[in-house]
């Protein structure tokens, strides 16, 4: 009987929210099918988002046409923006989006308007691993700030999913700390954090630097090493006995947030609904579920709070970039 009365309990909450979401978008909803596009294989950092999401946004029984996730990879995620873009006004397709979105435009590898899009949400934060091949002679951070210090240029350090992002920030924070020149390793860069694993693995890269999920069938499997994670605490599951940077006096505290964002020139209605059935989906037990299988750090913001976390964010990740030697000038186009 005490079951029963919670799904009862639970099918109440769902219609009052329905009621709220159709009440609050002056009647707007979807009238096709929805397309969530990731910019990772299958495996890869923005499916695992796109695939948690779409079970979130199922379990809260709001949406009421089919939804599937569509995966783009390619050229470091911006394939996936630039089909986004192309579809301007579509409110049917929205898109897991990332810091890259800023840093390949301040980078230089991509215009602005390429991949143009409106952010909707962000929706949580992940921190990122630092992983070496289990028999590697590098065994901790340590290890590797000495190797760094002795040797940089001697070193492979593989990342995803473009040169700037936070991946990257997060690896010319360490190189700098152990005094080198940010330039020295030879830096390889992968469309999926699953590629850097294997790329790890193989033995073409000393060195990665993934979401910290994305290694963690080859850490049970014994055949990747995490030696530092990028959290200002350590992380749960099989990261309990890897320490941060900064246990080991490193300044290297930076994670990489997942968010959601659609076309540009979409409107206010549209914007409205899709942030409702966010905030309905991220308090659901299917994306609790998620956040905790997946080492992911609860970070929802919407609205004003969230233009005003871009804004800030965008001057911070400027800053860091032109400390670093990693700033440079859109290239365009002769006309």
């Amino acid at each position: 009987m005490a079951a029963m009365s919670g799904i009862v309990n639970q099918d109440l909450i769902l219609s009052q929210a329905t009621h709220e979401l159709m009440g609050t978008c002056l009647g707007w909803k979807p009238q096709r099918d929805l397309e969530i596009i990731a910019s990772t294989p299958p495996g890869g950092g923005t499916d695992r988002a796109a695939r948690s999401l779409l079970k979130a946004i199922e379990a809260t029984h709001l949406l009421e046409v089919p939804a599937k996730v569509v995966n783009i990879p390619g050229d470091g995620g911006r394939k996936a923006w630039m089909h986004i873009a192309s579809r301007s006004g579509d409110p049917h397709v929205l898109g897991i989006n990332t810091p890259n979105n800023v840093t390949d435009v301040l980078t230089g590898l991509v215009q602005e308007e390429q991949i143009q899009s409106k952010p909707v949400a962000i929706l949580y934060n992940e921190y990122i691993g630092f992983v070496c091949r289990s028999d590697s002679a590098i065994e901790t951070g340590t290890s590797l700030l000495k190797r760094l210090t002795s040797e940089a240029s001697k070193l492979t350090i593989s990342l995803s999913t473009s040169l700037g992002n936070p991946n990257h920030i997060a690896v010319a924070k360490v190189i700098r700390q152990a005094g080198a020149n940010v330039m020295d390793p030879k830096i390889r860069v992968f469309d999926s954090a699953r590629d850097v694993v294997a790329d790890v693995i193989a033995g073409q890269s000393d060195v990665g630097a993934i979401t910290a999920a994305s290694a963690v069938p080859e850490i049970e499997a014994n055949l990747v090493r995490a030696i530092a994670v990028s959290s200002p605490d350590r992380l749960p599951g099989v990261f309990t006995s890897c320490p941060t940077w900064a246990e080991q006096k490193v300044d290297c505290v930076i994670g990489a947030w997942r968010g959601a964002a659609a076309p540009a020139g979409i409107t206010t209605e549209q914007v409205q609904y899709w942030r409702r059935l966010f905030a309905a989906a991220v308090e659901t037990e299917e994306w609790r579920t998620e956040l905790d299988r997946c080492l992911w750090t609860a970070m929802y913001l919407d609205g004003t709070a969230l233009d005003r976390h871009l804004d800030d964010e965008r001057v911070e990740i400027k800053s860091m970039l032109g400390e670093l030697g990693l700033l440079r000038a859109p290239q365009r186009e002769n006309p």
